[in-house]
């Protein structure tokens, strides 16, 4: 099929309007100094690193700037690429966006198709494929900050297969629909970690259950059992303040511990899930990324399913997961366990917290790369619940764990579907029935 399909630049299925194709405001056309804490949001790699668009983390330009760099405005249904810094990131502006207009920072490249020849869905996984990325990383320049050479020329001259237009919106159809199953499924996990980190405040740092029943209320969104483990009253907790009463103040080691589990390179056997610093989250319940350990070269620390992982060097104490299989990881993790399975969601949630990477921060030391260990950590003030009640906050954020863990191995098994089917459909290996079948079968 692929030879019946005419290759043509992505000049050639631009848009006629001025700006199509347009590289971002470079030198003095926009300093750091213009930004601003709110206004029209710049966009940045960050923008297009987690699927086809990312709507938040910007930096602003107030409105008269904008104005001035109306050029650089990007619309939806744009393709954005980054053509300096992190390269490789692929991103296309949705129409329902947060904000009514974005003006493109200087490491970003634009495209606007001509709808009549070309649909931008179908550039962009076009982009995301091996043959697109190929293109794009063999014409990079690795003297200082890698970037692409000549980069708007380089995307202008970009040859790709197009298909009728029919047969684009198939391909792009097939391949958007598992991309938007994974982005449910994170959206649902998100929702899930946010359910447990409410819980966690509201029982152990608001203390919500203690101060209704004081009030003679019902605990809200707890039943009669469980609110039967919580006291009415508070007692003197010492350093940390009020507690509720028959709790006590203790320290993070005195629920949770760190298993000492060093492994060689040569004990560890062929395709061993391996998590580096790159693979951990920032502060997420369960970890979604890793990479398997076959070219390791140093020692490692062994991990088993359900141990907390923690990144412990500065600036990355933000890095937290729980693994979801066991593996091996970096000795610039550590790896945390309950002291007994009652305590598991309690550590957790204890040492993801925001008052924990404070912490952290705080009483880590060393100059070059400062780090922490769990000599410190161990030492970190929480307040201790009975077991009864540690046992309840586990069965509920259990559950929780649980249910992402699923939607994470869902999304794994989605986008390998993808990523097989991308260049398959992008070269008419495979015919759209034959990928609609797959899809069916698994969304």
């Amino acid at each position: 099929m692929e030879n019946k399909w005419t290759r043509k630049t992505i000049a050639e299925c631009a848009s006629d309007e001025p700006y199509s194709t347009q590289i971002g405001p470079f030198g003095k056309a926009l300093t750091p100094e213009e930004y601003t804490s709110s206004g029209v949001p710049l966009l940045r790699g960050v923008n297009v690193n987690r699927g086809r668009f990312y709507d938040d983390g910007f930096v602003f330009i107030s409105e008269e700037t904008a104005d001035r760099l109306s050029k650089f405005e990007s619309h939806p249904g744009d393709i954005l690429l980054v053509h300096k810094g992190t390269l490789g990131q692929i991103g296309m502006m949705p129409s329902d966006r947060k904000y009514h207009r974005y003006i493109m920072g200087n490491s970003m490249l634009r495209v606007r198709c001509d709808p009549a020849k070309l649909i931008p869905e179908y550039l962009y996984y076009w982009l995301c494929s091996h043959e697109g990325q190929h293109y794009l990383f063999s014409r990079v320049s690795q003297v200082g900050v890698p970037q692409i050479q000549r980069p708007l020329t380089t995307l202008r001259e970009a040859s790709l297969p197009v298909p009728p237009l029919d047969e684009q919106k198939a391909i792009a159809h097939i391949l958007g629909t598992l991309d938007d199953k994974i982005e449910l499924n994170q959206q649902t996990n998100q929702t899930l970690e946010a359910i447990a980190r409410a819980l966690f405040k509201s029982w152990f740092i608001d203390f919500d259950p203690v101060r209704a029943k004081m009030d003679g209320r019902q605990p809200a969104g707890m039943d009669a059992e469980t609110a039967a483990l919580f006291p009415a009253e508070f007692e003197d907790g010492g350093a940390i303040g009020k507690i509720p009463a028959g709790w006590r103040s203790g320290v993070l080691k005195d629920i949770s511990e760190n298993p000492k589990r060093t492994i060689r390179p040569e004990q560890i056997p062929v395709g061993t899930p391996y998590v580096g610093l790159e693979h951990m989250p920032k502060r997420s319940i369960a970890l979604s990324d890793w990479g398997v350990s076959d070219n390791v070269e140093s020692n490692k620390f062994q991990f088993e399913n359900g141990d907390i992982l923690f990144g412990k060097l500065r600036p990355y104490f933000h890095k937290v997961g729980v693994a979801i299989q066991n593996g091996v990881c970096s000795t610039d993790i550590l790896v945390i366990i309950p002291k007994c399975s009652e305590w598991f969601s309690l550590a957790l949630a204890y040492v993801s917290s925001d008052g924990f990477v404070e912490y952290t921060n705080m009483s880590s030391d060393g100059t070059r790369m400062p780090r922490t260990n769990w000599q410190v950590m161990g030492q970190y003030p929480i307040t201790i619940p009975s077991l009864e009640v540690a046992k309840a906050f586990n069965t509920e954020v259990s559950v929780i764990v649980q249910t992402i863990r699923s939607n994470i191995f869902q999304l794994k098994t989605l986008a390998s579907i993808r990523d097989t089917l991308l260049p398959k459909l992008l070269s008419g290996e495979i015919c759209v029935k034959d990928a609609e079948k797959v899809v069916e079968a698994v969304v």
